[in-house]
This record gives C-alpha cells, sequence and structure tokens, in this order.
C-alpha cells in the first residue's frame, strides 16, 4: 500500500510567498501527489479541464471567425501566465501559483467576450424581480464568480466530488472580483471562504493581487496588437498615448528605419517590459515599507502589488484610448450588438423551452442559472450555430 506523501515544497520563497506546504487546503480532503506541490497539481487540473479547452474559441475582442491571428481567451491567459511568472520569479513568489490562478482566471467568460457576460447579466438581472429572495437565480452573472463555479461545481472529471477541487489559494486569486450580495451568499456557504475578504476587507495573496495586475499588462498590450493588425487603430493614432508613443521612439531611436510590424512590436516588447520592471520595484518598495513577515501578513495589508504612481497614469490613459477608439469603435459595437442578441435569444429559447438544454441541464430545477451556466460554457462558434439552428437567423454569415 502506497505510503501518505508529505506536502511538497516549492523551493527557495520569500517569507511573505504562499507557500503550498502551508496551504489551507481542498474543499474535499484528497492525498497529497508523490511529485507535485498542491499548487502545481491545481495548475494541472485547469490545463486539462474541459472549460480550459473551449477558451481557444471564446473572443478576446475579435470574434474567432475574423481572423485565426487574433487573441482568443486562451492565448490571453497564456500570456498573462507568461507575464506573472516572470514577475513573480523576481520578487520570489510562488510561480506554480501564479501560473494556476492565469490559466484559470477567465474560465467562466462566455462566448463573445464581454458583450456575452453584459447580456447573460441582464437576462438574469430581468428576472430578480420575481425570484424567491435567495434563488440562486437572481445572482446576475459575473464571469469571475463563474470562473469559481466552473473550478467548484461544473466541471466534471473525479468520481468523488464536483469541479476540480483547487486549493483556497488558487480560488482565492481566481475570484478577483465580487459584488457584495454576491459575497454573502458565497459566505453562507463557506464562512471565512473566498468571499470574507470582499465583506471585511484585507487583500488575497501576492501571488493573486500579481496576476490581477498581469492581466491588466498583458491585455492593453495585445488589445494594441489586435486592434492595429484589425486596421481600427494605427501607430500613429497611438502617438496622442504618451505610454506606448514613448516606446515608440525609443524603438525608432535605436533601429531609425524601423517600421510597420516590426516598429509595432519593438514599442510593445520596450512597454511590457518596463510595465514588468515598474511592478517589480514598486512591489519590492511597498513590501519593504509594510515590513511584512508572512502570507497572512500580507492579507492584513492593504494591496502591495501595484505600478508606481506615474506608471498607473500613464496606463490609465491607454485603456481610456482603447476604450474609446477600440472597444467602442463602430465596427466592433456593430459585432458586440449582434453577440447580445445570440446570447439574449439563447436564453430566452432554453428558459421557456427547457427541452432544448442538453439533460443534464434541463433537469436541474434552477432554470435560469442551468440555461446561465450552459450559455456562458459555450465557444463562440457553438453559440453562433446553435442560434442558427433555433431561429434559422445567420447573424454572422
Amino acid at each position: 500500500m502506497t505510503q501518505p506523501v508529505p506536502p511538497l515544497s516549492a523551493g527557495p520563497l520569500a517569507p511573505y510567498a504562499s507557500d503550498p506546504a502551508r496551504s489551507r487546503g481542498r474543499r474535499h480532503s484528497e492525498a497529497e501527489a508523490p511529485t507535485r506541490t498542491a499548487f502545481q497539481r491545481d495548475r494541472d487540473r485547469v490545463i486539462h479541464s474541459t472549460a480550459f479547452r473551449r477558451l481557444v474559441y471564446k473572443t478576446q475582442v475579435f470574434l474567432n471567425h475574423e481572423g485565426d491571428l487574433f487573441r482568443t481567451r486562451l492565448t490571453h491567459s497564456l500570456e498573462v501566465a507568461q507575464l506573472g511568472r516572470s514577475i513573480a520569479r523576481s520578487l520570489q513568489l510562488n510561480e506554480d501559483l501564479v501560473e494556476a490562478i492565469a490559466l484559470a482566471h477567465d474560465l467562466g467568460h462566455t462566448p463573445f467576450g464581454h458583450a456575452g457576460q453584459d447580456a447573460l447579466n441582464a437576462c438574469l438581472k430581468a428576472l430578480s424581480a420575481q425570484a424567491t429572495p435567495g434563488d440562486g437565480d437572481s445572482w446576475g452573472f459575473e464571469h469571475n464568480l463563474q470562473s469559481l463555479r466552473v473550478v467548484d461545481e461544473l466541471e466534471e472529471r473525479y468520481p468523488a466530488f464536483d469541479g476540480l477541487n483547487l486549493c483556497f489559494e488558487t480560488r482565492e486569486g481566481i475570484l478577483k472580483h465580487c459584488s457584495r450580495a454576491n459575497a454573502l451568499r458565497l459566505e453562507q456557504r463557506e464562512p471565512g471562504g473566498v468571499a470574507a475578504r470582499f465583506l471585511n476587507g484585507g487583500s488575497p495573496s501576492l501571488e493573486a493581487q500579481l496576476c490581477n495586475l498581469a492581466d491588466e499588462i498583458a491585455y492593453n498590450a495585445h488589445d494594441i496588437d489586435d486592434g492595429v493588425r484589425s486596421g481600427l487603430l494605427t501607430i500613429e493614432q497611438l502617438g496622442e498615448v504618451e505610454l506606448f508613443d514613448h516606446y515608440r521612439r525609443t524603438a525608432l531611436d535605436a533601429y531609425p528605419r524601423l517600421n510597420g510590424r516590426r516598429l509595432l512590436f519593438e514599442s510593445i516588447r520596450l512597454m511590457l517590459s518596463d510595465q514588468v520592471y515598474d511592478v517589480i520595484d514598486t512591489t519590492r518598495s511597498r513590501l519593504h515599507a509594510a515590513g511584512v513577515g508572512s502570507a497572512d501578513a500580507v492579507r492584513n495589508s492593504p494591496p502591495l502589488v501595484a505600478f508606481s504612481d506615474a506608471m498607473r497614469e500613464r496606463s490609465q490613459v491607454l485603456k481610456t484610448f482603447l476604450f474609446r477608439n477600440l472597444y467602442r469603435h463602430p465596427q466592433v459595437m456593430e459585432t458586440t450588438d449582434r453577440a447580445r442578441r445570440v446570447v439574449v435569444d439563447l436564453f430566452e429559447r432554453y428558459l421557456h423551452s427547457p427541452e432544448e438544454l442538453p439533460e443534464a441541464h434541463g433537469r436541474r430545477r434552477d432554470t435560469a442559472r442551468a440555461v446561465a451556466d450552459y450559455i456562458a460554457g459555450m465557444t463562440d462558434r457553438f453559440a453562433i450555430r446553435e442560434h442558427e439552428r433555433l431561429f434559422g437567423a445567420v447573424l454572422f454569415p
């Protein structure tokens, strides 16, 4: 009979890093793996999950059929993981936990990006006036909360439990935002659990904080790339954004004849590198000033992983530019409107004709939530095909 294996350590970590040997554990007790730490095991479970594979056909900004080289939720998650691990290594944080959180943070995202999320939220909120207090159908839809639902309940891979049974620290990082109403509901189910900080104050682990910032760094950079690739943005337009234009000029100083995509890539590369260095330097200073000596002390401190004030200000200008010129571009908005129609139509059809749902969803008593779970799990192209099957309308020729 196999002997119990003691928890593996992650190697040299800073005292304020998350140590898998001191994890707060899993919701369902399991024996330790003999060759992997708890956080490595979490990462592997995420990678092998059905929800992770679906990310390859879920929208970041541009729908999959609009071009083969645009980012998807999968490639975005990989970029977040790469940036996160690079920063974690310099700060002596737990790289495996960072990677597990980064790869899992968008598992609950709907098809069609934020358009799908907003449409599902509106559909569920419209039912809330009719719902019995405490009914799950009145929760609305938050993609961070849905990611937690995926890893806690919806994945069906193991005989002993639903979900992936991830560690507390990974689940904590996945739930990076949560409304107070939903935090109260989660707290009732799991007292002192992953939602407690949204009610009592405090911060998550440094690894979770890092993933949140790496997410922002990644999507700002790759949305510039995808925006220019799509023709909706130009390098000349981006000249009004000081953060980007500084690195464009730096690239041209080093390579005066640089132009086109090479100029774009070099500008983005320099911008990414400088943002990474800024986060490392600023976080080191904050950690020193706070004097935190343990992962528990981090949770009782204000957020410590951050940009410098100057970089935060310049990053915000970039985000505002992208919102105005890319995310609200008429061409993107036209696609967004069609995507919302697909989600709303599917929700209403399934809600009133649950026999159209797969058997596992159709026999659930919480019909509206079952519908939301089913739609949220769809890829863009499956949602489009399902809409064409049920309504005969070709919205995305």
